[in-house]
């Protein structure tokens, strides 16, 4: 199974702030059952302790090192927020929910860092026209 799937890709998403955001992508994970809605709180309270935004225009949120046990399965939620959402120095235009099991959680940021880190893949997922051009970009870049 793909930790990837067309219910936790949204594109074209508008929010007030980072946190929005963050709720936004944490319940994304939430509704696809990979987490219960305590993990996305979690989110928010690693956010306040230390920004997840890594660079290029990508941010991904994940839970605190204490709310490992909440999660059930390895998920990623995916928002393509065009105007971009402010995460302090810089602005997120790709914003990557993350939710992993054990050592599934190094891979998954390994592997989503250095597909966002060609300029022409990150081009190309800010301008997918459709969640599964989008999923396509992703599996084909991670390996899936």
């Amino acid at each position: 199974m793909s930790i990837l799937s067309k219910e936790k890709v949204k594109l074209n998403v508008t929010v007030q702030d980072k946190y929005e955001a963050i709720r936004l992508a944490g319940q994304l994970l939430v509704d696809a059952g990979h987490v219960p809605s305590e993990y996305v709180d979690k989110m928010i309270e690693r956010e306040r302790v230390s920004s997840t935004y890594v660079g290029g225009g990508l941010a991904m949120p994940h839970g605190t090192n204490d709310s490992k046990p909440l999660i059930r399965s390895t998920g990623m939620s995916v928002l393509v927020v065009p105007e971009g959402v402010d995460f302090g120095e810089e602005k997120a235009y790709l914003v990557i929910g993350l939710a992993a099991v054990g050592e599934e959680h190094l891979d998954v940021l390994s592997s989503v860092a250095v597909l966002v880190s060609e300029e022409d893949d990150m081009r190309r997922i800010l301008q997918a026209s459709s969640e599964e051009e989008l999923i396509a970009i992703f599996e084909e870049g991670m390996g899936e």
